[in-house]
Formats: structure tokens, C-alpha cells, sequence
């Protein structure tokens, strides 16, 4: 073979060789890209999603007690085994824990299927819901605005003339003395910052220009709320037991309006007077913008009063503006809790002109030694028309029609219900601790209930037969 066709063979066979290097890497690429693209294929597939689940549906099911012998341990192996979540233990109440159906089962139905374990469990019964009930309030919101001339010796509050609770000299058509005697107590004390006031409702606007300098404050030396299975919660001004956070902040305006009764600052140029000029109110939201809420949310926001208490924090009673006519073992268990720990449970005795003797209204009617019942009365000492009653199961009337007090964003407005009612003993009950610090639950709930003005229209309405009279519980 001559040198020339050598040269060309090679040439030739380079290029072959060269061909089929490329052909062979575009085929890796291809390979490659295909794989490349059934990777991505997988990677990206959707996976099924679950149907999200409302609010309500959000809130667990049943409260279950277990009993004593039954471990924790123990109690979260029954609730994997039925597909539950232990949402919540209720320390104040050992065994009482909030169970979560990840089923979303009828309530009913999985409390039934806990009551069965006999061997295992005390009671168990659904998350009833609770819903405020107050009769339609009509009134507008009110500025600040001056009064006419009053005794000298009130408040300097420019509404305090239309606090007829307070002090009725008669106006806007009132009976004269129909009141509770707030000047005549006054004399004696005007409140201390170091009675604490739950105020258990829809929380409470703590920026209200008239409530802020009385709104409880945890101090330095009291550690940040801690509960195992919500978390730890930077708690400044109270507790959310509705979202689980430390904000309990009122957007509804009920729980603002309740607070003003108990401790709106007195004395201070402006708006109204709490029974308390100096108290400090702690706000336990459980209550949502519509007045809706929950037997969980209500207990578990107990058990943190009972908690703060137990750290060291002054709560003394605790102001309940709600209720119905659902039979709650479990809440009647936290409020027993809440006086074994050495707090008052002053509730409403509601809002529908029947008798709680013959139709029970929770939490009013449990019979335990720290809760006191409340109705509600008028501006002439008459019982307003839609308060319940019942010689047994209301204890005690105390002014609860046309109420004047604070209100969200700075307002005020009037209000009527029960539930306006049940502040004013709250207030008065903190009005006789910051003058007897001392006084054990029994003994503060039996001056307040002993010392009544009698009157011949409640000797058949209200067990102590008479209206709530501050003074007089002070020794006036």
C-alpha cells in the first residue's frame, strides 16, 4: 500500500471513529434526558391532600376523665388505638384530658365509645358549645361627655351621674337608693391593686383608656404560663384559651363591658367608675367576636387561673357572664378546682325569665361552696323580667338593666343582662378582700350573700332573699 492511501485509510477510520463517539454520546444524552424527565415526573406528582377542617371542626371532641390508676402513658395508647389525639391534659382536674377524633366521628358517638371503658374511665361527655345570651342590646356607643352636678363626694368620672347602680339618687326615672351603695362603701375602701379579678368571657380590650392602668400585669417574679401539650406563652396580660395564645384580646366588646363594672379606674376625669377605683382585672378570653366558644376553651382557660394562682399570683374570683342549660361534669370539676385553690366562681344565672330551681342553668346552678349565682335587677328594685330565679339554685339580685359601662375602642355604652349583674358582685367581692385580704372563699361568699338589702319582691325570687349591697358587705 503507497503512503497516500495509508493516510487516507487513517483519516477515514478517524472519522468513523469519531462519528460513532458522538453518535454514542447523543444517545447517552437522550438516555439521560428521559431519565432526567421521569425523575422530575415523580418528583412533582401530587400528593393527595386532606380536607381542611372549619374551626369548630378544629376543636376536640370529648373531655374524658380517667381514672387514677390509668398512666398517661396508658391514656395516649387508647387514643392512638382509636385514631384520637390527647389534646390536652387539665391539670387542676388529675385525670381530665381534651381528646382530639382525627375521624371527626360524631361527638356524641366518641364520648359514648370512652364512657364504655368502664374499667378505665370516670366520665367522658362531648365539647359542648356555649354561646352568650343576653337580651339585644339597643343601645349606641357614647363618647365621653360631662354629667350634670352630683354629690361632691363621687368620682370625678364625668359619667358616673348615670351609674345608677352605684349611687341611684332617682334619676332617669330610678328609685332612689336602688343601688348598691358604692359612696358608702367607698368610704372605707376604694379597692387594691393587689386583688387580682378573672374576668372570664371574650377577653378584654386591655388599651381602654379607662381600664389599662387596672389591667393585671404578671410580674417579673411569676414564670410565663407552661403547659405541656399547648406550650409556653409569654402571658403579660392574661390567656387566649380560644386560639391557644397569650393575646386575650376582646373582639366583641361583652368582656370589655364587664371589666368597666368591676374596675374601671375611679377618679380619673374620665368616663366612668368601676366598684373598684384600684383592682387589677386579668382578661381569659374563651369567647370569640360572635359570643361562641367552647366547655374546653372555658375550662382550660380555669385551669390557667388555677395555675397563676398556684405560682403565686393573687387571683381571688373569678367574674363568669355566660352560661346554658348543658350539664358539664368536667366544667363543674374545673370550678371545684378553682375553690380548692382558694378562688370564687361568680356566675350568671342567665337570661330567659325561668326558674333555675325547675330548669337548671350552668355554671350557675353547680352546687359547689365557691360558686355564687346571680340575677338581675332594675333601676326601681324590681327584678328585670328577663332574669332567671330560684330560691335554691340564685343566690343573690344585683343590678343588671340599663348598665353603663366600658366598651372597645375607647367607648362606652349600656347593657343589660345577667351578665352585667354578675361583675357587680365580682367587684364587690374584690372590694371586701382589699379591705380583709384574708377572708377564705367561704366566708367572703357568705358576707356577701348575708349582708343584702332585703326586699318582699326577692323573699321568693333569690335564696338570700335581697340585692347585692357593697357597703354593708364592707361593715358600712
Amino acid at each position: 500500500m503507497n503512503r497516500n492511501n495509508i493516510w487516507i485509510h487513517i483519516c477515514i477510520a478517524v472519522v468513523l471513529v469519531t462519528m460513532a463517539a458522538v453518535w454514542g454520546q447523543i444517545r447517552r444524552w437522550q438516555s439521560n434526558k428521559v431519565s432526567v424527565s421521569t425523575e422530575k415526573s415523580v418528583k412533582t406528582t401530587p400528593k393527595p391532600v386532606a380536607p381542611k377542617r372549619s374551626k369548630s371542626e378544629n376543636e376536640p371532641e370529648v373531655l374524658v376523665k380517667f381514672k387514677p390508676s390509668v398512666s398517661l402513658a396508658d391514656i395516649k395508647k387508647i387514643a392512638e388505638k382509636n385514631n384520637d389525639r390527647l389534646e390536652d391534659e387539665i391539670e387542676a382536674v388529675k385525670g381530665l384530658y381534651s381528646i382530639d377524633d382525627l375521624d371527626n366521628a360524631d361527638a356524641k358517638k366518641v364520648a359514648e365509645q370512652y364512657a364504655q371503658m368502664t374499667d378505665l374511665v370516670v366520665y367522658a361527655e362531648p365539647n359542648y358549645q356555649i354561646k352568650l345570651t343576653d337580651p339585644a342590646n339597643v343601645s349606641t356607643p357614647r363618647s365621653n361627655f360631662d354629667s350634670p352636678e352630683y354629690d361632691p363626694a363621687a368620682p370625678n368620672d364625668p359619667m358616673f351621674a348615670e351609674q345608677w347602680a352605684l349611687d341611684n339618687t332617682g334619676q332617669n326615672g330610678g328609685k332612689e337608693k336602688a343601688h348598691i351603695d358604692a359612696l358608702k362603701a367607698w368610704v372605707k375602701t376604694r379597692g387594691s391593686d393587689k386583688i387580682v379579678v378573672a374576668v372570664l368571657d371574650t377577653g378584654v380590650d386591655f388599651t381602654h383608656t379607662d381600664l389599662v392602668s387596672n389591667i393585671w400585669f404578671r410580674p417579673d417574679n411569676i414564670p410565663q404560663y407552661t403547659d405541656d401539650e399547648l406550650g409556653t406563652f409569654n402571658d403579660e396580660h392574661g390567656f387566649n384559651a380560644q386560639d391557644n395564645i397569650s393575646d386575650p384580646m376582646d373582639d366583641n366588646g361583652h368582656g370589655t363591658h364587664c371589666a368597666g363594672i368591676i374596675g374601671a379606674e375611679g377618679n380619673n376625669d374620665e368616663g366612668i367608675a368601676g366598684i373598684n377605683w384600684n383592682v387589677q382585672i386579668m382578661p381569659l378570653k374563651f369567647l370569640g367576636r360572635g359570643g361562641f366558644g367552647s366547655t374546653k376553651d372555658a375550662i382550660e382557660a380555669i385551669n390557667y387561673a388555677v395555675d397563676r394562682k398556684q405560682k403565686g399570683v393573687n387571683v381571688r374570683i373569678i367574674s363568669a357572664s355566660w352560661g346554658s342549660t348543658q350539664y358539664s361534669k368536667a366544667l363543674e370539676d374545673a370550678i371545684r378546682a378553682a375553690g380548692e385553690a382558694g378562688i370564687l366562681f361568680v356566675a350568671a344565672a342567665g337570661n330567659d325569665g325561668s326558674s333555675n330551681d325547675k330548669r337548671p342553668h350552668y355554671p350557675s346552678n353547680y352546687d359547689l361552696p365557691n360558686v355564687v349565682s346571680v340575677a338581675a335587677m332594675d333601676r326601681n328594685d324590681q327584678m328585670a323580667s328577663f332574669s332567671n330565679f330560684g330560691t335554691k339554685t340564685v343566690h343573690i339580685a344585683a343590678p343588671g338593666k340599663d348598665i353603663l359601662s366600658t366598651w372597645l375602642n375607647d367607648q362606652y355604652r349600656e347593657a343589660s343582662g345577667t351578665s352585667m349583674a354578675t361583675p357587680y358582685v365580682s367587684g364587690a367581692a374584690a372590694l371586701v378582700l382589699a379591705s380583709e385580704p384574708n377572708l377564705t372563699v367561704a366566708k367572703l361568699r357568705e358576707r356577701l350573700l348575708k349582708s343584702v338589702d332585703k326586699l318582699d319582691n326577692l323573699s321568693d325570687k333569690v335564696q338570700s332573699g335581697g340585692r347585692l349591697n357593697a357597703a354593708k358587705a364592707l361593715g358600712n
